[in-house]
């Protein structure tokens, strides 16, 4: 297996969040390069680690190891597949929702702007919606709320602008097409940081990233045993406010509820009550981890 796919984040704060047991059955929802199912492997001992990804990338990173049971689909259906293993419950549940290192720097997947490709951006390559697809089918006011929701990208109004002219024009179907309309738009102090933020906002929107993690929360609150851990890395301030919504009050808005007596009713305790970054070092090591933020809570 070959782990620089991706450099596992925080791993040493993470696996010790998930509190594994020898015989415990744990989740690893996003696979990835195996970083992090490895290191859960090491402290598992004849437990059982069930891993998802929907990239078929990930697949030829599976380990030969009889408890590690590798499941292609996204993590929004985890509790849908684990009933196929007639397992209704887990000890701990990991998700680091970072795209991997590997898909940035494979030209082809078309998810970075540092290289010519096709729009694709697809996690998952059997899916029908591409990029490509979203920039030149999508109405205005449908690109000014993925724009500005998903990449906060402030003059998201003049960008639309720009790419309803060129398409117009003939079809944007390269990521120098749009890198090449999006730098038009972008401040000149900080034009890597704006692109960032335009093909982030796409790539959540192919992938419906944040209904995928509600999905993933709520099936997660539910298959957990009491006393399981949810580890969760993010990466960006829209996914980060979902989950630690969710840990803090069972629900994605935040909103905390009161019993008669005043306590507050929440399916989590906090383990972590400030968010925990990587250190100097990891950041020298693998730059990447610049934004990832680690939370663990604990169900009740």
């Amino acid at each position: 297996m070959t782990l620089q796919y991706h450099i596992p984040v925080m791993p040493k704060e993470s696996i010790g969040g998930l509190n594994i047991f020898p015989g415990n059955d744990v989740l690893d929802a996003t696979f990835g390069g195996g970083g992090h199912s490895s290191l859960i492997l090491d402290g598992l001992g004849e437990g059982r680690l069930f891993a998802f990804d929907q990239d078929e990338d990930a697949a030829v990173n599976t380990l030969e190891d009889k408890r590690l049971f590798f499941i292609r689909h996204n993590f929004r259906y985890i509790k849908n597949f684990l009933r196929f293993y007639n397992v209704f419950e887990v000890d701990s549940i990991f998700a680091d929702l970072g795209v991997s290192s590997h898909d940035f720097d494979i030209p082809e997947r078309g998810f970075s702007f540092r290289y010519d490709a096709g729009l694709d951006m697809r996690m998952n390559q059997n899916a029908k919606t591409d990029a490509a697809s979203i920039i030149n089918n999508y109405s205005e006011e449908q690109l000014k709320f993925v724009f500005r929701m998903y990449g906060e990208v402030k003059n998201a109004g003049r960008l639309v602008s720009e790419i309803s002219k060129k398409r117009k024009v003939q079809k944007i179907k390269t990521t120098n097409q749009l890198k090449e309309i999006a730098t038009v738009c972008a401040p000149r102090a900080s034009q890597n940081k704006y692109l960032a933020q335009v093909f982030q906002a796409l790539r959540i929107e192919v992938n419906d990233e944040m209904e995928a993690l509600k999905d993933f929360l709520l099936a997660s609150l539910e298959l957990l045993k009491p006393g399981g851990r949810l580890v969760v890395i993010t990466y960006h301030s829209l996914e980060d406010r979902i989950c630690k919504n969710f840990m803090k009050a069972g629900n994605f808005e935040g909103k905390i509820e009161k019993d008669f007596y005043g306590n507050v009713i929440t399916p989590f305790k906090l383990i972590n009550r400030k968010v925990i970054v990587p250190g100097e070092k990891e950041l020298e090591k693998n730059p990447r981890s610049r934004s990832a933020k680690l939370r663990i809570a604990e169900k009740y």
